[in-house]
């Protein structure tokens, strides 16, 4: 396994999330901002970027995934949902990276059926390229090429989610 040179620093990291901060600020004004970070990956994105958006809010957690190690299994699994309430409410979901969009797309839907007042997404990172499921980013922290990356939540393995920037991960026999 080899983690490469940052892709991303933790200096730009921050620059950018106080600048997502801000917007997401001033389109929630005086609105009842539920945020939902999709876990795991999006923790440490999440824990940033509630820190930095000057608005009231309320948080809640849902856990889901279709990955296993570098590619998507198609098959998305829920393994907590929230507990909030979300009719009529302004919910933002948290994403770490939208990648093939499957499960954004999925946590979505389900969102939609359960009757937000306004439902948006909040990606750390874009990766267009892979896109499959068509699902609006209504923020996103930086756009990437197809390529896999660890650090600041994202993983490998469950391993890598520690490190305070994101570096471009390969594989090693």
């Amino acid at each position: 396994m080899v983690i490469g040179r940052p892709l991303f620093t933790v200096e730009q990291i921050q620059n950018r999330v106080k600048e997502l901060a801000n917007s997401i600020s001033g389109d929630y004004e005086g609105k009842d901002l539920l945020v939902v970070p999709i876990l795991k990956g999006a923790f440490m994105f999440a824990s940033d970027l509630v820190r930095s958006i000057k608005v009231p809010l309320t948080i809640d957690f849902i856990t889901a995934s279709s990955y296993v190690q570098t590619g998507t299994s198609g098959e998305v699994k829920v393994h907590c949902d929230i507990r909030e309430n979300i009719r009529d409410k302004d919910v933002l979901l948290i994403e770490d990276i939208a990648d093939t969009g499957i499960t954004l797309n999925y946590i979505r839907e389900r969102f939609l059926e359960r009757g937000t007042k306004t439902l948006k997404i909040c990606a750390f990172l874009n990766k267009k390229e892979r896109r499959i499921a068509d699902v609006p980013l209504d923020y996103v922290g930086f756009d990437i090429p197809n390529m896999f990356v660890v650090g600041y939540g994202l993983d490998y393995e469950n391993k890598f989610r520690n490190l305070p920037y994101i570096a471009v991960f390969k594989k090693t026999k």
